[in-house]
C-alpha cells in the first residue's frame, strides 16, 4: 500500500475513465489533481455542473474542465460528459490517496474473546477488542481501538474505523462502513418519573445495520427497548447524527450532520433529512420526502415533496407564510395610521357635539 501522491493522469485517460470525449488540448496533457474553478492551476482539472458557473471559467487557470456539451464553449480544454458531477466523482477516485489500513491478520495487541469466529482474511488492528462469540465476515477491516461486543455479528467487506463501538448482539451487514468514534447499540434514553425520581427503563433490544450502509464519525444509534433499531440497506448517515431507540430507517435514506431522530421514528424509502433536521418521537416520514435544514417534524410527513420550517410544512405553504410575514411591518404601519385617523375623527366628532 502506498501513501504517496498518485501519478499524473492524461486527458485521454480521464476522458476514457468518465466515458466522455475530449475537446481541445492534447490527449497526453498531464493532469495532477482536481480543484475548484477558482483555485485550479494549469495541471488541475475542474468541473462545472450548471450554466451559472460558466462566467467563473473565464478567469480560471485550470488545465481542463469537466462539463456538459450543452453548456457550450470553454476557454480551456474540456472533457464533455452528460453528468459532470458523476464524472468528477470518478476523477476524484482516480486521484484518491490510499488510507492507512491494518493488514490482514490479528495485531498482537488485539483481544479476541472466547468462541469468536473470524474469517481467515480479516484484519484486526492494534488494541481492538472482539467480544466472546462475536463473528466477523471475510475481508472485513477492524481498525485500532474498535470495540465489538459479545455475540455481535459483522458481515463481509466491512470497514470499522478507529474507536468504533458496536455493543453486544448487534448485527452489521455486508459492505458497511462505520467512521471513527461512531457508537452502535448503547442503551436508548429510557426513563420514567416515579416517586420523585427518574427510573431507568431497560433497553434489551439490538441494532441491525443492513447492507451497504455508511455511518459517519461520532454518530450514535441507540439499541431498541425491545426488538431492533433498524438502518435500511444503502442508507448514508453523516457525522454527529443521533438515532434513538426503536427507529426504523428505510432503504437509501440520507441524513446530514446533526440530524436527530427521537424514539420509534419511521423513515420510508429514499427520505432525505438535511442538516439539523429533527423528527419527534413516534412520527413517520413517507417515501421520498425531504425535510429542509433545521426543520422539525412534529407530525407525520406525507410521501414525496419538500418540507420546511418548525413545524415542518409543505414548501409552498412555508414560502407563502414567509411572504406574508414580510408584509407584517407594512401592515402594522397601516394599522397604526388607521388608528391615528380614527382617533382624529373621534376627536373631531366629540368637538362637534360639544358645539
Amino acid at each position: 500500500m502506498t501513501h504517496e501522491t498518485p501519478a499524473p493522469a492524461t486527458l485521454s485517460e480521464l476522458a476514457a475513465l468518465v466515458g466522455g470525449s475530449l475537446r481541445g488540448g492534447t490527449p497526453d496533457q498531464p493532469i495532477h489533481g482536481v480543484s475548484s474553478v477558482a483555485d485550479a492551476g494549469p495541471t488541475d482539472i475542474t468541473w462545472v455542473s450548471g450554466r451559472s458557473y460558466l462566467k467563473s471559467l473565464a478567469d480560471s487557470r485550470a488545465g481542463a474542465v469537466l462539463i456538459s456539451p450543452s453548456l457550450g464553449a470553454t476557454p480551456m480544454p474540456a472533457i464533455l460528459t452528460a453528468d459532470p458531477e458523476d464524472a468528477v466523482r470518478r476523477v476524484l477516485t482516480r486521484f484518491e490517496v490510499a488510507h492507512e489500513r491494518p493488514p490482514p491478520g490479528i495485531h498482537p495487541t488485539a483481544i479476541i474473546g472466547a468462541g469468536a469466529e473470524l474469517a481467515a482474511d480479516v484484519a484486526i488492528g492494534p488494541c481492538a477488542r472482539v467480544g466472546a462469540a462475536a463473528t466477523i465476515g471475510p475481508r472485513t477491516r477492524i481498525h485500532a481501538g474498535v470495540h465489538l461486543g459479545a455475540a455481535c455479528r459483522i458481515g463481509a467487506d466491512c470497514e470499522l474505523w478507529p474507536n468504533v463501538f458496536v455493543a453486544d448482539r448487534c448485527r452489521v451487514g455486508d459492505r458497511v462502513v462505520i467512521k471513527p468514534g461512531a457508537v452502535i447499540g448503547t442503551e436508548g434514553f429510557g426513563f420514567i418519573f416515579r416517586e420523585g425520581e427518574h427510573r431507568r427503563v431497560p433497553q434489551i433490544g439490538i441494532v441491525v445495520i443492513e447492507d451497504d450502509v455508511q455511518i459517519g464519525a461520532n454518530t450514535c444509534i441507540d439499541r431498541a427497548k425491545f426488538g431492533a433499531t433498524i438502518i435500511g440497506r444503502g442508507t448514508k448517515i453523516d457525522n454527529l447524527v443521533q438515532i434513538a431507540h426503536n427507529c426504523k430507517i428505510g432503504p437509501n435514506c440520507i441524513m446530514a450532520g446533526q440530524v436527530a431522530l427521537a424514539g420509534s421514528v419511521r423513515l420510508g424509502m429514499g427520505v432525505i433529512l438535511a442538516g439539523r433536521a429533527a423528527v419527534i418521537d413516534g412520527m413517520s416520514v413517507g417515501d421520498g420526502a425531504k425535510i429542509a435544514v433545521g426543520s422539525i417534524a412534529f407530525k407525520d410527513i406525507e410521501p414525496g415533496g419538500a418540507y420546511f420550517g418548525t413545524p415542518a410544512r409543505p414548501h409552498i405553504e412555508f414560502f407563502r407564510a414567509m411572504a406574508a410575514a414580510q408584509r407584517v411591518p407594512d401592515l402594522i404601519a397601516r394599522i397604526e395610521e388607521l388608528s391615528k385617523r380614527m382617533s382624529e375623527l373621534e376627536a373631531a366628532m366629540h368637538d362637534r357635539k360639544a358645539d
